[in-house]
This record gives structure tokens, sequence and C-alpha cells, in this order.
């Protein structure tokens, strides 16, 4: 396998895999490497940005459980991990878990060049020093009383179990961290995840909860803007937000969405140059949630003015019948000067939004169930 001429590669997860997508210099030619894995659940596949070829996937195994793979030439070979992320017993009374799936894998800090973190189902959160080899648990999350009742428990209604999700680096200072939790809201701490604070300020939880218990706040995907870190956008159980450091509090910009699309869905995608350009991908949000499109027309909506006014872009996209919907990890850009967009849909296809999603394109079908979307440039 050799990476593309454009420096682009595409890291597809689905229900049945991954797949490796290599494009052309222009972005509309692309080369399907895979199946990788083929018939096991494969939650996310990330490339290492400090050194171009390691891969990581998380991955749900028919005879290994769940357990994360690793390759360090680019996907050719993998090797599992020698200890994947597992929950340690209780040092407290707390009752004993056991890990469903990895869900999430962040990269470390450009400082620390071995480390990465891991977000599990059900919620937990891990980190590794070593590349990936083996995996330690935070117990300042995983075993503390008051983060164990915000996680609620594993029959709390999530689609495949309660996720922690989201988990975010600050490119400035490698001891800040936040993450996201489905349900339980979103965290921060600033001290490399000895101590942690809530960040759940201004988000509205459903109808009939009470808002002041973390427990009931349902983030979908927490972003900060690569070109302005005091910034971040989030994609809600109910609606889209910002919010701009110092504030705490976050501010609801979804409103100005088309009120019979309505801002809930799970992506949330950020411009890599420009903090007032974001993206997300609506679903249909009405009371007996069926988490398709809505009316059956998908379309990615984008604001240039930091969520003020949103605009639809559909161009390409089908426009009737398509029920098919985009999961929180499955839509992403790349980092060129036009940026263009990506998304996976849960009936297996994977798209491109060329000039930020002005004009959409089919790259390919047929593929299983896409849980996750990466964008990488390997070396």
């Amino acid at each position: 396998m050799n990476p593309s001429s454009s420096g682009l590669v595409l890291l597809v997860a689905t229900r049945k895999g991954a797949w490796l997508f290599h494009g052309d210099s222009q972005r509309n030619a692309w080369t399907a490497d895979g199946p990788h894995f083929l018939g096991h659940n494969i939650s996310h596949v990330q490339l290492d940005p400090r050194d171009g070829r390691t891969l990581l996937a998380a991955a749900k195994t028919g005879h290994l459980g769940p357990t994360v793979f690793r390759s360090t030439d680019l996907g050719q070979t993998w090797k599992e991990a020698h200890r994947p992320p597992a929950f340690d017993k209780p040092s407290n009374s707390l009752p004993a878990r056991a890990v469903d799936h990895t869900f999430w894998l962040t990269p470390g800090h450009a400082s620390e060049r071995d480390t990465w973190y891991a977000g599990t189902s059900p919620q937990g959160l891990f980190r590794s020093e070593d590349g990936g080899v083996s995996w330690a648990p935070l117990p300042a999350v995983n075993d503390d009383p008051q983060f164990r009742e915000w996680m609620g428990t594993v029959q709390d209604g999530t689609p495949d179990g309660p996720k922690l999700h989201s988990i975010i680096v600050d490119p400035r200072d490698p001891a800040h961290l936040l993450f996201g939790m489905s349900g339980g809201g979103v965290h921060e701490s600033r001290d490399a995840g000895r101590s942690w604070s809530t960040l759940i300020e201004g988000m509205q939880v459903v109808d009939g909860f009470d808002a002041a218990n973390v427990t009931f706040h349902d983030p979908h995907c927490v972003r900060i803007c690569p070109s302005h870190p005091d910034r971040l956008y989030q994609q809600n159980h109910c609606g889209v937000y910002r919010l701009d450091r110092p504030a705490t509090a976050w501010q609801r910009i979804g409103r100005s969405m088309p009120a019979d699309v309505g801002d809930i869905g799970f992506p949330m995608v950020v411009h890599p140059h420009d903090a007032n350009t974001a993206w997300v991908f609506p679903m249909d949000g009405t009371d007996v949630w069926p988490r398709t499109s809505p009316a059956g027309r998908p379309a990615a909506y984008g604001t240039r003015d930091g969520g003020q006014t949103w605009q639809r872009l559909d161009q390409g996209l089908p426009q009737r019948q398509a029920w098919w919907t985009v999961k929180r990890q499955a839509m992403t850009s790349d980092t060129l000067p036009a940026p263009a967009l990506y998304l996976g849909t849960t009936s297996g296809e994977l798209w491109i939004g060329h000039d930020g999603g002005a004009r959409w394109a089919c790259i390919a079908r047929h593929l299983p169930e896409v849980y996750a979307v990466e964008v990488a440039a390997p070396r």
C-alpha cells in the first residue's frame, strides 16, 4: 500500500470492518484498500499525526471481545494491543463494570510522542503512553462515585450503549483535556485528568428533566476550533451550541436553523482555518426519534458567522426517499486551504462535499453501516 499522491487517506470504520480510501490530487478518484477486520465492529480508526504512519483501530470482535489493533505501516499489518482498555476492579463499593467496546480514539498532544486517549462504552476514559500497546484507566473518571452517578446505567436507552466520546486535547496545553458523555455531560480537566469540572451551563435537556442534574445532559459531539482553541462547538441531543472561553455558558446557535429541519443531529465539524465556519448534519429529532434524514431529504447545513445563520448544502445528495443519517464520528473535513467535507451514512455510502459541502459526490456505495470517517495525511 502506498500513500496517495494527494497525501490524503479516508479512514472508514463500519459495522463489518474498516476501509482506507486513497485519493488523487484533485480528490476526485479514490482507491479502496480493504476490508480490514472483515466482520468485526470497528468503531473508530485514527492515524497518528505525529508520525504519519501509525494507525489505531477500535474493534469489537467475536473471538477477542473489545480490543484495539495497531499498525505501524499504514495498515499493511496489524497487531492487537497487549493490554486493551479494561476497567480495574473498583477500589470502593461501586459495582464492577466491563468494557463492551472502545468507541473513541484521540492522539495525544504533539509534545507527548506516544500518548493516546480512548473512550469506551459504558463510559470510561483510558490513556496509553506507549503508542496504543497498553492502556490504563483514569480512576478520576472511571471510579469516581459522582461520575458513576452521572453515567447512569447501561440500560439508559442509548443505542449500542452509553458512550464516552469527543476526547479533546488542547493543542496549546497537553494537560487541558475535555470529553463528552452520552449521557452525562461535558467535562474539562486542566491537570492531565487528575481532576475534572463540568461544562453544562446553558445546555438544555429533554423536557420534563432537571437541567441541573448532569445525568440528563446528552452531548452528541464536541469539537474544538483548530484556528481558535478558545472556541468550542457542540451538537447536542437538544440543539447546536457554541462556547467562547473564558465564558462558561454554552450559547444555543441552532435556533436559526429552518423550523422544519431543526437543530438535532449527531456530527459536528469545524473549519480547520476559520473559527466562524462549521457544519452539522441534521436528523429527524421528533418525539419518536426515527433517526433518519428529515423528510427523507438529507443535507448538511453550514454556518459562516458562528451560528447566526445557516445554509442548506445538498447539491448532489438525494432529493427524496433517502432515509439514512450520519453518526457522530462519521463526518469530518480535510485541512487543505479549500477544505472538503466527508461523511459516511447508515446505509453504507461514503460522500465527499467539495468546496466545504457546496457540491457532493459519492465515493463508495454498498459498504456496511458507517460508524466513523476520519481524513488523514500519511507520510
